[in-house]
């Protein structure tokens, strides 16, 4: 019996969350789901891989906080489609899904909270209680995730933890070269790299990790950052690293398509966020075989084992970064040795395959009324 399941979710842009569902979508087995997406204000670049695929999207256009419009639109679409399971993405469509979902009588609702969200008013979190008891699960990426809902008032036994998956690489296609990109930053050739991917936005502490790139200047003039992806916060974060003097060693490169072949120039990867649900970048940096250094906060305890597949660093602290670092440039087997502990890591845990397989089994138990 083939049951039909409608994903719903705010937009496929890129994102760690709207990537998860694109993995999930194109992999569920067609002969037992029947998929769609829905992105509830836009699609966007993931859109053309689901349709690839052969899964349908639907695009609401919501354009308002507050857009009753979109929400009949929804509601309508549910109708016509009459899935088997509702399962929503992110805080707009677990709103507009849920209620929307619940109003036309589908059977089972999945909701989906990805990150830690200290940003959510008390009005918003109530309604995150509000919605959760007419919900059949909650799925997450992280044991911190659990932790902060039911410090919120949601029960933690409502929660399923599936962690994201990972294309796994053995090895990109090829390398980017390393003197053509040191020519093209106008850097010398024997250039370190280390290195960050991720939205320009305020929680993954691109300031905190500026600043440690001028801490360690100090010590290591060879060493340069490089922050990878676009958002907002470009502009002000470029006017930062000139007021803090480091233009000629940190360096953005913007959105890139080509990551994986990227990676490997790294002599470690950083990650300085201030909350996460489970982080991607570091899961596709562990997988190129890097030694990470990041933040000691939900989330990031999941994927670096600490002293093991690299190292986490209270938030905030520029000179830590920069110890830890430090270690790990002056210690090439130790770098080398946390690297294929974290590829190693990956393999074994954080399969593509293996969040596949979880969600086809909860889907199966919510399906069975279980």
């Amino acid at each position: 019996m083939t049951h039909r399941i409608v994903h719903v979710i705010p937009t496929l842009d890129r994102g760690g969350a709207e990537k998860q569902l694109t993995l999930l979508a194109a992999g569920l087995p067609r002969d037992r789901f029947d998929v769609h997406v829905c992105a509830l204000t836009r699609g966007g670049p993931l859109a053309e891989p689901l349709r690839a695929a052969g899964i349908p999207v639907h695009v609401i256009g919501k354009r308002w906080k507050v857009d009753p419009a979109a929400y009949w639109r929804l509601r309508r679409l549910l109708c016509r489609l009459r899935p088997d399971l509702v399962h929503t993405w992110l805080f707009a469509a677990n709103c507009y899904g849920r209620q929307a979902a619940m109003s036309v009588g589908v059977p089972h609702i999945v909701c989906g909270e990805r990150c830690v969200d200290p940003w959510k008013a008390w009005y918003e979190l109530a309604l995150d209680r509000r919605l959760a008891r007419r919900t059949d699960v909650v799925v997450t990426n992280s044991s911190g995730v659990v932790d902060f809902y039911a410090r919120q008032g949601i029960p933690p036994d409502l929660f399923r933890v599936i962690p994201n998956g990972v294309e796994q690489h053995n090895a990109p296609e090829a390398v980017l070269d390393r003197a053509a990109l040191s020519a093209q930053l106008r850097i010398p050739g024997e250039a370190r790299f280390v290195g960050t991917v991720g939205r320009l936005w305020p929680q993954k502490g691109h300031k905190d990790l500026i600043w440690a790139e001028e801490l360690l200047r100090v010590v290591r003039t060879d060493v340069h950052l490089l922050i990878v992806g676009d958002g907002p916060l470009l502009s002000r974060l470029i006017r930062w690293r000139d007021r803090v003097g480091v233009s000629d060693h940190v360096h953005f490169l913007g959105h890139r398509e080509d990551v994986p072949r990227l990676l490997p120039l790294l002599s470690c990867f950083w990650l300085g966020s201030s909350y996460e649900g489970q982080s991607n970048s570091v899961m596709e940096a562990m997988c190129c075989g890097l030694p990470v250094v990041a933040t000691d906060i939900p989330g990031n305890r999941d994927l670096v084992v600490d002293g093991q597949t690299g190292f986490l660093v209270p938030q905030g602290d520029h000179a830590a970064f920069v110890r830890a670092t430090l270690g790990l440039l002056d210690n090439p087997s130790q770098a080398r040795s946390f690297g294929e502990a974290g590829r190693r890591r990956m393999r074994e845990e954080f399969t593509v395959q293996k969040m596949i397989d979880r969600h086809v089994a909860l889907y199966d138990q919510v399906l069975a009324g279980s």
